[in-house]
């Protein structure tokens, strides 16, 4: 069992010592630790403390020996990293924002990971001259207006280099806006800190955050805290959700999250189709599954409550929507539309 003040967990040993793994399955939980990494820190063990097998936090967390289970289809490079790697850490996939990664660690390592071939290893971090040439990438190509920090996750980076790399993009003039992409404040909440604020303004660019949540569960008090922490230094808080097999897959779970979500201030983002990562088949819903979900979902809950459902393309081609459509041209200006009853309507266009 988890204890307070635990230490994180990261190895197959320590999952057996707080009772997240039965001593026969350790060789194979070691087995999936050889590629894919294991941490899960103190807040997550202390959720955890007596959760049942089918918890949907222990499943996120907890290494699974299908992790082992590679699919023809699968791929170390799901959404096309590489192919828009322009300098080291830097991934240049759309005109006018680009992701920067200066470090590839993160507070937790989720089994569903998309990037779960590099995460975790030290030399794919960012020394202090390969940040200089990926911020001289982003001083010579004007056309960048938002810089998005991803990873790993940008905020195991002290306060002080934080703070440092914030005030290297703020003096970049062009640059409009910086994004985070995060899990710190849910499994690591006391990083939300005041030296953690401060860093994140010394910018002086708008800041938004997007923080990777997919169960209401996640949502602890100490979690709530620091959301609300940030909310109130205008900061905006968005989310992205992955659709996860008996995680979330249904709509009456997502709906609690999503409430939950509003309730304290983030607007629900993104609804991630499962990338084609190796080793996460044993999560993957179908894509009808989850039209179907979005579906039961508008009408239910309020619009400010829906992210967009999307899928990213393998190879690189970039985020689409994927979510149910509505409307079925039947002749030039004429329509058929479907309620969030799956009542039909007859509607024609201006003309």
């Amino acid at each position: 069992m988890a204890k307070s003040g635990a230490k994180a967990v990261v190895s197959a040993a320590g999952l057996v010592r707080h009772g997240l793994a039965h001593p026969d399955d350790s060789a194979a939980l070691e087995a999936v630790a050889e590629n894919f990494r294991i941490r899960i820190p103190a807040h997550v063990l202390e959720a955890l403390d007596g959760a049942a097998a089918d918890d949907p936090l222990r499943a996120q967390y907890v290494p699974d020996a299908r992790e082992r289970d590679h699919h023809e289809d699968e791929s170390e490079d799901p959404i096309g990293d590489q192919v828009f790697e322009r300098e080291k850490g830097i991934t240049h996939r759309y005109p006018d924002r680009l992701l920067l990664k200066p470090t590839h660690s993160c507070q937790v390592y989720c089994r569903f990971c998309f990037r779960r071939e590099s995460v975790g290893k030290p030399e794919a971090a960012l020394d202090g001259a390969e940040l200089e040439t990926a911020l001289d990438y982003i001083r010579t190509h004007e056309e960048i207006f938002e810089v998005i920090l991803s990873g790993g996750d940008p905020l195991v980076l002290s306060d002080r280099r934080l703070g440092s790399l914030m005030q290297a993009l703020g003096d970049i003039a062009h640059v409009g806006v910086i994004r985070f992409h995060t899990r710190a404040p849910l499994v690591s909440p006391e990083r939300v800190s005041e030296g953690l604020i401060a860093a994140l303004k010394r910018s002086g660019k708008t800041v938004n955050i997007v923080i990777h949540v997919n169960h209401a569960r996640e949502l602890t008090d100490a979690v709530k805290a620091g959301l609300a922490r940030l909310a109130d230094n205008g900061i905006p808080l968005f989310s992205q959700t992955v659709l996860l097999k008996d995680v979330n897959d249904d709509a009456e779970t997502l709906a609690a999250l999503f409430r939950a979500l509003l309730t304290n201030r983030v607007k629900p983002y993104y609804l991630h189709h499962l990338d084609h990562a190796k080793g996460v088949s044993h999560f993957a819903v179908p894509i009808t599954r989850g039209q179907a979900i979005m579906r039961a979902l508008r009408g239910r809950v309020s619009g400010l409550c829906l992210p967009t459902y999307v899928l990213d393309i393998p190879g690189g081609h970039g985020k689409v929507p994927v979510g149910p459509v509505y409307l079925e041209e039947l002749d030039a200006g004429d329509y058929q539309v479907e309620d969030y009853q799956g009542v039909r309507h007859r509607y024609s266009d201006w003309r």
